[in-house]
């Protein structure tokens, strides 16, 4: 099975750019689907009601599965959205909505400076959010004797897993997550480190567990 990994935002992020007196304050945040795109970008204007331009881009998605929209909401075409969403899809980032918020400062920026400063104001908000990696992960429980327990803890680190939980008592419990692809080198690890005695037994597969970066 391939699995489908890739970056996403943890949690919602803010920067804020400054360019000839123009405000462009960039809002981000984690979506999994339009309707919750499109409720962030009401949020936005809800939050910013007196602002000029609230332009929208979001990627949803990743790979061959993909659903992209922008909008210039009312600066001239193309100076807007577009650039906005290029700079969010050349981040790598799926499941990601963002809207620049735009206060004018009196001076007309142009076609070129229009495009650099929302284009800008994204990249600004991408250097401070928070991101991610969705895997697809098998979570599963064992019960071991204790002089496996500190071999079994580098298994799980060595199929890039992590441990969820440890009970100690007569044996140690573990709950364990490890990505799915590793799965199988890892129930193989255990079974050699026990000499086939001790089998994890699976709980849970998800194709949406988050990791950190």
């Amino acid at each position: 099975m391939t699995v489908d990994c890739f970056t996403i935002p943890l949690e919602p992020a803010q920067a804020e750019l400054r360019v000839a007196n123009s405000r462009f304050i960039a809002d981000l945040a984690p979506c999994v689907s339009v309707e919750a795109a499109r409720d962030f970008q009401k949020q936005i204007k809800a939050r910013y009601p007196d602002a000029n331009h609230h332009v929208p881009a979001f990627v949803l998605g990743h790979g061959n599965s993909v659903i992209t929209h922008c909008s210039d909401d009312g600066e001239p075409s193309g100076t807007a959205g577009r650039p906005a969403l290029a700079v969010l899809q050349g981040s790598g980032l799926g499941d990601a909505a963002v809207v620049v918020t735009r206060y004018f400062g009196g001076t007309k920026l142009g076609t070129g400076g229009l495009v650099k400063a929302y284009g800008d104001a994204v990249r600004e908000v991408l250097k401070v959010v928070k991101k991610g990696v969705r895997h697809a992960t098998i979570t599963a429980q064992l019960q071991i004797p204790y002089l496996f327990y500190e071999p079994t803890q580098r298994a799980v680190s060595a199929s890039a897993g992590e441990v969820l939980e440890v009970t100690f008592g007569a044996e140690v419990s573990l709950t364990v997550r490890v990505l799915e692809e590793a799965y199988a080198s890892f129930a193989e690890r255990i079974q050699t480190l026990t000499a086939g005695q001790f089998v994890p037994q699976i709980l849970e597969r998800r194709s949406d567990s988050v990791f950190p970066l």
